[in-house]
């Protein structure tokens, strides 16, 4: 087969926004980390509408609950953003109130939750209240994001789903797991059995990684490192996200793009078109986005 480089409309699922100046400031980045500033539609359109990019998802950076209703009015002022992930904590008193209000908006596509800020998803779901606020968010029909992946995640991934069967799932930035050598084997196991399960997507962000020498440019490096991941997930629930802006701490966002594309590029048109455009629909519901391009 001659690869086919893509060239179609992209849908970016993974970008973070945020602003330094505001008054109450931000949790992430924290001052002094190089992206510390002000990470808004207008900078990430700037670049993202020179690469076909006709469509992003924004996965909330920040813990603090009030910053969903933040990220909220910013989307609405931005037509080409398709919603957001937000982070609520179901042991947060108004857990139940925000989520309320939160379910009545379309912008609205899920929540994260994982290892970051200081949380443990394998823990936390043995306590009280988590698994009934997870069937609550599977039975508004949106999607839960999870990050970091390391083997304690995907164990807790496991998990959950077997808790929880209809609560849509997506994995977030795989292709750069934290995995001592020697526990790949068993997570790799772990992860063919999570992509068993038919509502469990692969979010294929943080695809671009350095070595010694830099950016690594070879795509067939990338394909030996990832092939797991396509034979696990398979053409349909793998799609494409940037990391902007924390992919910039690796490469500039053209660089990152044109690396997945070239990445991408030994599999059909049609494969390549369902990554970056038509298979994030699946994993958050967003019929609409179906016939999009």
């Amino acid at each position: 087969m001659t690869a086919e480089r893509y060239t179609g409309p992209v849908i970016d699922s993974h970008i973070h926004l945020f602003d330094a100046l505001r008054p109450e400031g931000i949790p992430w980045p924290e001052p002094g980390h190089p992206l510390h500033g002000v990470s808004l539609p207008q900078n990430y359109w700037a670049l993202a509408s020179q690469q076909q990019i006709i469509g992003a998802i924004v996965v909330e950076a920040s813990p603090w609950r009030l910053d969903n209703t933040w990220l909220l009015e910013t989307l609405r002022d931005s037509p080409k953003m398709l919603g957001f992930v937000g982070n609520l904590s179901p042991f947060d008193a108004d857990f139940d109130d925000d989520l309320d209000f939160l379910e009545s908006e379309p912008l609205f596509l899920g929540l994260r939750y994982g290892n970051l800020w200081d949380r443990d998803l394998l823990e936390d779901q043995s306590r009280p209240g988590f698994i009934d606020a997870m069937k609550r968010l599977a039975a508004s029909g949106r999607s839960l994001d999870s990050a970091n992946p390391d083997p304690r995640l995907i164990k807790a991934l496991l998990r959950l789903s077997d808790a929880v069967p209809n609560l849509r799932i997506v994995v977030d930035h795989l292709p750069n797991a934290a995995v001592p050598e020697q526990q790949m084997v068993d997570f790799q196991r772990d992860v063919f059995a999570l992509a068993e399960r038919p509502n469990v997507f692969a979010k294929l962000a943080e695809i671009p990684q350095q070595t010694g020498q830099g950016v690594v440019n070879d795509p067939a490096w990338y394909r030996d490192r990832l092939g797991y991941l396509w034979e696990a997930f398979g053409e349909d629930r793998c799609f494409f996200g940037s990391d902007w802006p924390n992919s910039d701490s690796i490469t500039d966002f053209a660089s990152t793009v044109d690396l997945v594309r070239d990445y991408m590029a030994d599999k059909t048109v049609e494969v390549q078109e369902k990554f970056f455009l038509r298979n994030v629909a699946q994993a958050y519901s967003l019929p609409d986005l179906k016939r999009a391009g």
